[in-house]
């Protein structure tokens, strides 16, 4: 091959005419307006830039139908998954055939603007189909010298004379495994290497994102510069499917690679998810031979371990027999990085490690929220108070209180006490709280938060930025009727209180809090005591 592939199709589409774009801005002004979220804008990137050429708009209902039934465009062209715009703000649902929408992201800035052509419904979900004209790209305040589109890629290859590039994209962190596979496999195919991890996604939902980017910054330096690339790819994530990866196959292939490595993640499970497995379990998906047909030759990720007397990585097969050989699965990697234990030097580089832990730290430099609930007249309150002056004694963390009457005097005195005022009141709570433990804090929550959804809610909101503990004050209503200072329980049962917890309004009782406190017969120091201890059990305290 004496030059750099052609994109998928035979033309790089670039749906952003310069010339164009002031007009287009005019014009949405007084057009109908969807604003997308991250997934949304990703998508709508990769079709601005040609990423998913040769579409030049998000799909309808007929040609999502013969995706899914032929895997086809309309002239026939192989394309594996349905790239579509579903939305459930009203202003979609007034949209129809022949209407232009203008495109906006969250705070407004007016991206494109979409010609419908067609517009459907499925499961109250309005979905649009219809040709793209770009106003500007999604701006992107971070990494921005990392951001190249595949006009850009393509220029720089060609200036460079790379005419045969391989291309790992990935969602995680690469090791000594990956690295060592990404360098073999550059130079068995006499190719060039570009690194370009997936990096499609909200930051302000998934920091994980940052040292995710730090982390392959950090590992660029092992790699040859001469003949290594590090790019960003703002693709949208999707599961781990046959089909998924033959769109990263054309995705590669649109920015001038030929050749694409086929898994090789960790999974959430612990497994490592190897491209052979993609490549050979689907009878029913000619994986190898449609990567084919796209253009792009596939390079599955195989069983790597460690043989320790070479002092490197095989795949398993090729290991001599005899040999030493060492593994560590995705699930012991993250044990081991939440306790904060050693990582093998043979499994990772130092480098990578520290830029994990400076996002990802051990669980006891994590933020992380108690949650109390319970009834009224529990001892929620009393225990949230102990427990944050107790931790302020310790030091070394900042603690915030978020009892349920100083929220409601600070952030949410224009609530009343109605079922959806008090499900808005808690979610305000876990934002908050979420907030806090994002930032390495420790947020104490203590509100009745009756509704078992709602916390449900509030838990991942947190979890995915740091710990949660939920502690059930599971006072009985008697006990909590006997403490009660204000009288409300016998308003409530004189029917002067509506939806009155307990009483009027159900509480449902938490299914599988990390502690159950019943504080009718127990001292307040005591059960204090047991949360101290269940945290240290968890690794949040040392």
């Amino acid at each position: 091959m004496n030059q750099l592939i052609a994109p998928y199709g035979g033309t790089l589409v670039n749906l952003i005419d310069p010339a164009k774009s002031a007009a287009l801005k005019q014009e949405a002004l007084s057009l109908p307006s969807l604003d997308l979220d991250w997934r949304q804008q990703c998508e709508l990137e990769m079709l601005l830039t040609g990423a998913y050429s040769p579409l030049t708009g998000f799909m309808t209902r007929t040609q999502c139908e013969r995706v899914e039934t032929d895997s086809q465009l309309e002239d026939g062209t192989f394309w594996p998954l349905p790239v579509t715009l579903a939305s459930k703000q009203k202003a979609a649902a007034d949209l129809k055939s022949g209407d232009r929408v203008a495109l906006r992201d969250g705070e407004g800035f007016m991206l494109a603007i979409l010609t419908v052509s067609d517009a459907w419904e499925t499961d109250g979900i309005r979905h649009l189909g219809g040709v793209i004209e770009g106003a500007a790209l999604p701006p992107h305040p971070d990494f921005s010298g990392l951001r190249a589109t595949p006009a850009e890629l393509r220029v720089l290859f060609a200036r460079r004379g790379w005419r045969r590039v391989v291309s790992w994209q990935a969602r995680q962190p690469m090791h000594r495994a990956q690295f060592e596979f990404c360098l073999k496999s550059a130079i068995e195919n006499e190719a060039n290497l570009l690194l370009h991890p997936q990096v499609g996604g909200d930051i302000t939902e998934a920091p994980a994102y940052f040292g995710l980017v730090r982390s392959f910054l950090a590992i660029r330096e092992r790699f040859p510069a001469a003949t290594t690339q590090l790019s960003l790819l703002p693709a949208p994530p999707r599961e781990g499917s046959a089909r998924a990866l033959l769109l990263r196959a054309i995705i590669a292939r649109n920015y001038g690679c030929s050749l694409l490595i086929a898994g090789g993640e960790h999974q959430s499970d612990g497994d490592c998810r190897r491209g052979e497995d993609l490549v050979h379990t689907h009878a029913d998906l000619p994986v190898t031979e449609l990567a084919g047909k796209i253009g792009v030759h596939l390079i599955p990720y195989p069983r790597m371990v460690y043989v320790e007397d070479r002092a490197e990585y095989l795949p398993e097969p090729e290991a001599p027999a005899g040999a030493r050989l060492l593994t560590l699965s995705g699930e012991e990697f993250q044990r081991r990085m939440q306790s904060g234990l050693k990582i093998p030097d043979w499994y990772s580089f130092p480098e990578v490690i520290a830029e994990l832990h400076r996002q990802s730290p051990p669980r006891e430099r994590q933020g992380f929220t108690v949650f109390f609930t319970g009834l009224s007249g529990a001892g929620k309150s009393t225990l949230a108070r102990a427990l944050a002056a107790r931790l302020m004694e310790m030091g070394g963390r900042c603690v915030t209180l978020l009892d349920g009457d100083i929220v409601r005097r600070h952030l949410s005195s224009e609530l009343g006490f109605t079922k959806a005022h008090r499900d808005i009141n808690v979610r305000r709570i876990g934002f908050v709280a979420s907030e806090i433990t994002k930032n390495r804090g420790i947020a104490i929550c203590a509100p009745i938060a009756p509704y078992r959804q709602t916390r449900r809610d509030v838990r991942s909101m947190i979890e995915a930025v740091g710990g949660f503990i939920e502690i059930h004050v599971a006072t009985p209503i008697e006990t909590c009727e006997s403490r009660d200072r204000k009288g409300l329980y016998a308003k409530a049962r004189a029917g002067l209180i509506p939806e009155f917890t307990g009483v009027s309004d159900p509480y449902e009782v938490p299914e599988k809090p990390e502690l159950a406190i019943d504080t009718t017969g127990l001292g307040i120091d005591e059960a204090v005591q047991q949360i101290l201890l269940k945290l240290e059990h968890e690794g949040y305290l040392r």
